[in-house]
């Protein structure tokens, strides 16, 4: 029985291979949330990350607790959405999905996502750093406590650039001007 041959490229530019630089980068987008989501997980869980006000500690509510919980897993989940730059299924939609499975990734599409949202995260996070920068620890957490905040948040100003720093590869490697 004669080999099945592989399937041609959707399009030409496809199936090219990310350069090594991307995919490290890629894989590093989700290292630098986690911090920010396992600091927002120990705060609901009660586990003493200097997070003490007025000498109480913070304690949230149920609600504020499903949704912390809810932003560390949205935020995870979205920062491993930059994977699909670097891997396959950012080219084809895996078979799996209902209409547009088996279908090429339209590079725009991807590319205005990434973009916009590597935009929007640089916006915000510069925001918010400088707002740390200009008000200092106005939470009026101790010092250790804010250290150890700033430790995790930190990591997210990579984020939209790393991000826009991927997409703009991916870009170049669909459109054929790598």
């Amino acid at each position: 029985m004669p080999a099945a041959t592989p399937s041609p490229p959707v399009h030409p530019h496809d199936d090219r291979p990310p350069r090594p630089w991307t995919v490290r980068a890629a894989h590093l987008i989700p290292l630098v949330v986690l911090p920010s989501g396992l600091w927002r997980i120990a705060l609901v869980a009660g586990l003493p990350i200097g997070a003490v006000v007025a000498g109480e500690r913070i304690r949230p509510g149920f609600g504020e607790s499903v949704y912390i919980v809810a932003l560390s897993l949205v935020s995870e989940g979205l920062a491993l959405l930059a994977l699909g730059l670097v891997r396959p299924w950012g080219e084809v939609f895996p078979r799996r999905l209902p209409l547009v499975g088996g279908r090429r990734v339209p590079p725009s599409f991807a590319i205005t996502a990434a973009t916009a949202g590597a935009v929007a995260l640089t916006l915000i996070w510069g925001y918010a750093s400088w707002g740390v920068l200009v008000d200092g620890n106005d939470l009026g957490l101790p010092g250790g406590g804010f250290a150890l905040l700033v430790a995790c948040y930190a990591p997210l100003l990579l984020w939209g650039p790393l991000l826009l720093a991927v997409t703009w590869a991916y870009h170049r490697r669909r459109s054929g001007t790598l």
